[in-house]
Parts: structure tokens; C-alpha cells; sequence
């Protein structure tokens, strides 16, 4: 019989769409075809083709190991796998420049829509309907597959919130309130739309430098095979691989507040790229994240502001006429989520995304909507830590369906192949992963101001709130 979950969808979704605070699904999944996408299975699966792997040193150093900081190369699963397992035949392999024991190794952020678009039956494996999102499947997923020490720098996404399935080994996460952004000291260098990354590195903090980051208040969990965790909207997160192998899919689910955080991101692209493409390309700045395909002209961005305007003014109106009329039968979920932080990726070019002209058709419940949030062995909160407990310190408990869940520990995506090559493939692959000091401010010795202490303070997220703000009432007036 059907596998009985312990939410309806209807129930889920209005837990998704309402909780305000960073949780763990339980006993959700136990009938998706997706549990099974294992290394092995889905090495199989992709018959030899290659992926891009990220690599980065394992070695913790006091700054974030950004992605413009990494090494890259094309390998297969299988190829990857028989790295991350010491095996000979690596030796010779795209992997053998990189020594396991000093590297870790990420194909993240791939789009299963596109690795797998020549097998569509396989995005059926992924079954978002059970959290109350009909339609949605594989194909508005993305898969992420790492080796142990494979991390993400800390960030923010600006849109949505995010659900993340566990398939294959374990994942730590950090995550940290909305409210700590100024704690954790957010940048757009290097530049990417939707993601706002922090200059502390959460695994060694410099406190020296960034003093503030005391105050953060980090929920930490680790996620294992089977469990979903809910990120809720501009919750930051910092995650790392602590498997000899892990992979993850997710999926963002996109809200009302998108449209207006499209106007922001409209405006931040357009003041980064603009200051940026005014500076001597021969500086060596590697400010564009390899995500980014290239820096985009200043009447495209310009075009892009326009249309976010559009589409927030337009999301308004649908609001206002929706709240004349009765009460909604219930909103359409839209299917092309996959505009994320790459929409070069799925086709869409700036200003021309479609969730950026579609109305505003699926409104958000209110908090104080939801009566009750039931948590239980079902739904585990991610709770706050002190920063006097270990990062490594864990207490586990155990769901009733055998999942392990690690609470109050010490704890936007596959690359695209860049048209300008801004990544570091050097020949000299031992170093070319530490090539340059992933972070961009300035030396402790260095008095004069940088271009780029001056985006920080002009493209701060309080600063192009406040401008989307005078900006979006120029327009009503």
C-alpha cells in the first residue's frame, strides 16, 4: 500500500510556507525512487558522461574558501568515486593532481533537469507533491554530490526558502537568523545574484577581524539519509560534508517576498557591475563568482531593474484585487523554480526570467495563520547553540523511524562551464586551489580604500533595501 506520511501535503505546505524557524522533516520520503540515488546508481545512471567537481583544500584557514578560490575539473562519478575511496586508477585520472587526503571535491548546484535531460522518466524519482507542491518534481530540483570536508561558504539566498532531501551520507549545517546578518559581516564580492555570502569562515572564525560574529547565534544539525530540513527565507547557512561521500537534492520554493528581493538583486547587480567593469581588468580580481557567466552591460541590467519593478507593481495589484474578491481556492504552484542563482543555467537571461512577469498568483500564509506548529518526532527544530559548546560536540536523538539527528552541536549549484574562463586551472594543480586569498578585503596593513570596501558599504542588504524602497514609491507616485 501507499507509504502514510505523517503530514498531508496540505499540512506540510502550510508548515513550509509559515515556520519561521529552520526544522527537520521526518518519515516523508520513505517511498521516493530518489532514496536510492546513491554514487553508484547514479553513476550508472549518467553512462561516463562528466560533471564539473569543485576542489578546495581541506587545510582551515582564517578566510571563506570562495569558489573563485577553487580548482575545477571534468571527472565522472565513477572516476570520483574511485578518488574518494583511494583507489589506484585515480592516479592517472582528472582527480590525480589533488591528494584526497588534502582535498575535497563538490559537484554541487547541478540542475538534475539538466544532467538527466536525456532520461526526463528519472525526475519523477523526486516527489515534491507530498510537501504540498503538485507538479513539482526532479526537474526543479538540484543535486549535490561531495566528499568529505566538501563545504559551502556561508550565504544567504535572497530568494525563497529551501527544501533539502538527504540521500547518501551525512551533512552539517550552520544556519543563523536573519537577524544576524550585521554579525556576520555579508559581501557581494564575489558577486552572484541571490547569494550574499559572509566574510567570516564559520569553522575558524576570525574574531580579531570580526569581532561581531560573538554575538551570531548559530543552529546547528546534521542531516542524515531520509530527513528534509526547511531553511526559511535569508536564513544563512554555512555546509559541510562529513562523509567519506554525501549527496543531496533540493528544491526552492519560491514566495511572495521574491519579487520585491528581485528589485533589490536588480539593483545590486547593477551598481557591482557597473563599479567593477570601471576597474583595470588586469588587476587579478577574480570578483565575479564562476556561477556568473559574464558581467552584464549596464542597458541589460538596467532592463532587468525594470522589469523586477514591473513585477513587484504588477504582484501588488494581482494582491490587492485577490483580497476584493473571495477567499482563494488555492494558488497554482509554479513549476519553473530553477531561477535561482544561475538563470544563465536554465536559459534565462537577464531581465527575461519568467517568474519575473508572471502575476502574483501564490500568496504566502501569514505566520499566525498556522494554529499550531506540531513538532514531534516527525518535525525537529533546529535549536541555538552556544558558542561555548564545540563545533564537534553532538547530541543525538532518535526519531521514531530510525533517523538520526544531531541537535545543538558545537555546528545556489553544478558550475557552469564559464564563457570567460575566470577560474583557476592552473597546470600546477597542487596549487593552484590556493592561488589567491579567497577574501577581498583589504590586508590589516593596507590604509587606502578599495573598490571593494566601497560596494560593501554601498551594496550592504540595509543600504539597497532602503533604495529598492524610494525606488518602488518613485513608481506609485
Amino acid at each position: 500500500g501507499e507509504d502514510v506520511k505523517p503530514f498531508t501535503p496540505e499540512k506540510t505546505k502550510e508548515i513550509v510556507m509559515s515556520l519561521q524557524q529552520p526544522a527537520v522533516f521526518c518519515n516523508m520520503v520513505g517511498n521516493w525512487p530518489a532514496l536510492h540515488w546513491n554514487v553508484n546508481y547514479l553513476s550508472a545512471v549518467l553512462e561516463g558522461k562528466t560533471i564539473r567537481f569543485r576542489l578546495g583544500l581541506k587545510m582551515v584557514d582564517l578566510v571563506p574558501q570562495f569558489e573563485t578560490s577553487c580548482s575545477y575539473v571534468e571527472a565522472t562519478l565513477e572516476e570520483f568515486l574511485a578518488w574518494s575511496c583511494g583507489q589506484p586508477s585515480c592516479l592517472s585520472g582528472p582527480f590525480s593532481c589533488y591528494d584526497y587526503s588534502k582535498y575535497w571535491a563538490y559537484a554541487d548546484y547541478k540542475y538534475i533537469a539538466r544532467i538527466f535531460e536525456d532520461k526526463p522518466e528519472i525526475f519523477q524519482d523526486v516527489r515534491w507533491s507530498d510537501f504540498g507542491f503538485p507538479g513539482r518534481s526532479g526537474k526543479e530540483s538540484t543535486l549535490w554530490i561531495g566528499s568529505e570536508g566538501a563545504n559551502t561558504p556561508c550565504h544567504l539566498d535572497s530568494y525563497g526558502c529551501n527544501l533539502v532531501l538527504q540521500v547518501q551520507g551525512r551533512k552539517r549545517w550552520h544556519l543563523f537568523p536573519p537577524g544576524d546578518t550585521s554579525f556576520l559581516y555579508p559581501t557581494r564580492i564575489p558577486y552572484e545574484e541571490s547569494s550574499i555570502f559572509s566574510k567570516v569562515n564559520i569553522a575558524n572564525p576570525d574574531l580579531k577581524r570580526f569581532p561581531e560574529f560573538r554575538n551570531s547565534t548559530a543552529h546547528v544539525v546534521t542531516l542524515s539519509p531520509g530527513q528534509v530540513l526547511l531553511v526559511p527565507r535569508h536564513w544563512w547557512h554555512y555546509v559541510e560534508s562529513i562523509d567519506p561521500v554525501t549527496v543531496s537534492i533540493n528544491s526552492w520554493i519560491e514566495l511572495d517576498a521574491d519579487h520585491e528581493a528581485r528589485v533589490e538583486e536588480a539593483i545590486t547587480r547593477m551598481l557591482v557591475c557597473a563599479i567593477k567593469s570601471a576597474e583595470n581588468p588586469s588587476d587579478g580580481d577574480l570578483w565575479l563568482n564562476p556561477t556568473e557567466v559574464e558581467a552584464t552591460s549596464h542597458e541589460v541590467n538596467l532592463q532587468y531593474l525594470n522589469k523586477a519593478v514591473s513585477a513587484y507593481l504588477k504582484c501588488q495589484e494581482t494582491s490587492v484585487s485577490g483580497q476584493a474578491r473571495s477567499s482563494s481556492t488555492g494558488a497554482k504552484q509554479r513549476t519553473n523554480a530553477s531561477c535561482k542563482r544561475k538563470r544563465k543555467e536554465v536559459g534565462c537571461e537577464p531581465g527575461s526570467c519568467t517568474l519575473l512577469t508572471q502575476e502574483c498568483d501564490c500568496p504566502t500564509p501569514k505566520a499566525e495563520e498556522l494554529q499550531e506548529i506540531p513538532f514531534g518526532p516527525h518535525l525537529i527544530q533546529v535549536l541555538p547553540q552556544s558558542h561555548k559548546t564545540s563545533v564537534m560536540d553532538a547530541v543525538t536523538i532518535e526519531s521514531d523511524g530510525g533517523d538520526l539527528l544531531h541537535k545543538n552541536e558545537g555546528e545556489h549549484f553544478g558550475k557552469l562551464h564559464c564563457k570567460k574562463e575566470r577560474l583557476l586551472m592552473s597546470s600546477d594543480c597542487e596549487t593552484a586551489a590556493h592561488q589567491i586569498d579567497s577574501d577581498c578585503s583589504p590586508c590589516t596593513s593596507q590604509t587606502a580604500l578599495s573598490t571593494n570596501d566601497l560596494l560593501d558599504c554601498l551594496v550592504n542588504p540595509r543600504v539597497i533595501s532602503l533604495v529598492a524602497q524610494l525606488l518602488l514609491e518613485r513608481m506609485r507616485v
